[in-house]
């Protein structure tokens, strides 16, 4: 469950009209202080950013699913699920034995997912992806 300060600062981000991916990224910020104080780790940065997207499709943050081949089927499909059951207004409880294992799970990961530098090469590597599909695009258009 996010804090209750997350869920007010991705709020006053909505109101302000701000973008869906803007008010998840509250979710992201608590996840990294989250592995930074020791609550949990991650494998990867990006680990780290996909638990905190997940939260904030729960919470109810209109954050689409990811585009067909960027990711796996599973977890496109998970995406869609988050969105349906915060949109679906029926609060379904977690399994106890399920919770407990996957954050068992998470407390065996490395903290390092967290770190200035792990989160600089992320931002690295997702901004070139980002670019790269930008020139595809522009060729494309080009062609045409």
């Amino acid at each position: 469950m996010p804090e209750k300060e997350t869920l007010e600062r991705a709020e006053q981000d909505k109101e302000e009209g701000k973008s869906a991916g803007t008010q998840a990224g509250e979710f992201v910020r608590e996840e990294i202080h989250h592995i930074r104080e020791g609550k949990h780790g991650a494998a990867s940065a990006k680990q780290a950013v996909a638990i905190g997207l997940s939260k904030a499709r729960r919470a109810g943050v209109d954050l689409p699913p990811p585009k067909k081949g960027r990711v796996s089927e599973t977890t496109r499909k998970a995406a869609a699920r988050d969105t349906k059951r915060a949109h679906n207004g029926k609060k379904k409880a977690t399994s106890v034995s399920r919770s407990r294992s996957s954050e068992a799970a998470l407390k065996r990961e490395p903290r390092s997912a967290a770190s200035h530098k792990a989160l600089s090469r992320q931002a690295k590597s997702a901004a070139r992806a980002r670019k790269k599909a930008g020139v595809k695009t522009q060729s494309r258009r080009k062609a045409a």
